[in-house]
């Protein structure tokens, strides 16, 4: 049973493109975020812990050659890994002056092996200065640049809840505006927050495939600690869905996504260190094998409940 007979997978994807499996080179940096410092709000989303998102093992003091270098040798020893992908994952990377954002790419692209480039930002943050830059450098290194983009949720409210300080609104400006430069987008989505149900979810599913949307990584709803949404959790003001129901709303996201969206992953994990809850103490892996399971014995395929917006004839 593999994951690519169920719905399009990140790695397939990859492979198909340049012939052997690519891995992704993290890079942390001491940025932060307009919705911490007081630019849009203070506080940021309730569920961002002090590592903005991240929990990768090289120091924010490193600069990005170094750790583009220091994780390359150690993946390359470890799997044999041959080409990279650069991973720019915490907090907002697109947040900060242009000289400094032209410098954090350029230093990226250590080598040849390098075949591309992740921007892990907000709806809110996207510059046509940047992408303009963007799309010259990658014309001149022959590179793959993609944007992760947070939106979580497609409820309004809430997004209100998260305080994320964005709405659905600006997610679908941003997406139109680097699709404009001929850039990828991958799209976070929590599956199992408090306030949304499954009707949340297929709607979300839509929405990202009208949006023709490239990727989508889903996340488990894991509690960080010292985070508004730890404290919510242990003073029991909020109720997390079970296991068998996060696998059920995965299953509905995928049942109506587009068949051709790739799917980064389906769930993702914490270090036991830094969480309150994870994945019902279940491994990331086991969880997936059971997600395959049913929908393996329900015959369900990614997309097999997409319309594909083809509209309504009169009969």
């Amino acid at each position: 049973m593999l994951e690519e007979d169920f719905y399009r997978t990140y790695s397939k994807y990859l492979r198909d493109i340049y012939g052997e499996k690519v891995y992704k080179l993290p890079v942390k940096l001491n940025l932060s975020c307009p919705n911490r410092d007081g630019n849009i709000a203070t506080g940021g989303c309730i569920f961002c812990g002090e590592e903005g998102g991240s929990f990768e093992n090289c120091h924010i003091s490193m600069s990005v050659k170094d750790q583009v270098l220091r994780n390359k040798e150690y993946i390359s020893k470890k799997y044999n890994a041959k080409k990279f992908i650069v991973y720019f994952q915490n907090f907002t990377n697109t947040y900060l002056g242009m000289d400094d954002f032209k410098k954090m790419i350029e230093d990226c692209i250590v080598d040849d092996d390098i075949i591309g480039i992740s921007l892990s930002t907000r709806p809110d943050c996207i510059l046509e200065e940047q992408l303009l830059f963007l799309k010259e450098f990658q014309n001149s290194r022959n590179l793959e640049i993609d944007f992760e983009l947070g939106l979580q949720t497609v409820n309004y409210r809430t997004l209100i809840k998260l305080n994320r300080g964005h709405t659905l609104a600006e997610f679908i400006n941003a997406v139109n505006l680097i699709h404009k430069f001929g850039f990828r987008v991958c799209t976070h989505i929590i599956v199992g927050l408090p306030w949304d149900d499954e009707l949340d979810m297929v709607e979300s599913a839509k929405i990202l495939s009208a949006l023709n949307v490239e990727e989508v990584k889903l996340h488990s709803l894991y509690i960080v600690k010292n985070t508004v949404l730890g404290e919510m959790y242990s003073k029991g003001e909020i109720k997390l869905i079970t296991k068998e129901k996060f696998i059920d709303l995965v299953i509905a996201f995928l049942r109506n996504l587009d068949k051709n969206i790739v799917l980064q992953r389906l769930l993702g994990r914490v270090p036991e260190e830094n969480s309150l809850f994870c994945n019902w103490n279940t491994s990331w892996w086991k969880i997936r094998d059971e997600i395959l399971e049913k929908m393996e014995k329900n015959n369900y395929k990614q997309g097999d409940l997409f319309n594909n917006f083809e509209g309504v004839v009169k009969k």
